[in-house]
């Protein structure tokens, strides 16, 4: 899921270095996304990723979207839970006043991350290119604080 809704296929060096790149701007220029990895194990090995975009399709003033990966491998450690949390305390201090959880409905694992994150769900709408997703929403602004 996270190869096709993201860079539309699998990644090829050139593509993954763009992606590098595009993020270190982000964070430098203080753009609308910023990018963290996940970390697991006592080696702290890459886990996955969470991603915050302050403004995109769909989102009203204030709304934050929220996306998140694991590599197979680290499921059912707790550690995608946690790292939504950390992002949306990030979000919070960043002026997000909600976080926006989009599940495709038959991804019922990231449905149990957005539930145990505090996330409750909220409308259904489609994208663009015409995937459903449930919303899952959680207010910042009472609570991260």
């Amino acid at each position: 899921m996270l190869v096709r809704r993201l860079n539309g296929g699998p990644g090829t060096r050139e593509g993954v270095e763009a992606y590098i790149r595009h993020c270190g701007e982000q964070w430098e220029s203080g753009g609308p996304f910023r990018a963290f990895g996940i970390r697991g194990g006592a080696d702290e090995t890459l886990a996955g990723t969470v991603g915050l975009r302050f403004e995109g399709e769909g989102l009203a003033p204030g709304q934050v979207n929220v996306a998140y990966g694991l590599y197979p491998s680290w499921g059912g450690h707790g550690l995608a839970t946690r790292a939504v949390l950390l992002a949306s305390q990030y979000a919070s201090s960043e002026g997000g006043e909600a976080a926006v959880i989009q599940v495709e409905p038959e991804k019922s694992a990231s449905a149990a991350v957005a539930q145990r994150a505090g996330f409750t769900p909220g409308k259904q709408r489609r994208s663009e290119d015409g995937i459903r997703f449930d919303w899952y929403i959680r207010n910042l602004c009472v609570a991260t604080r």
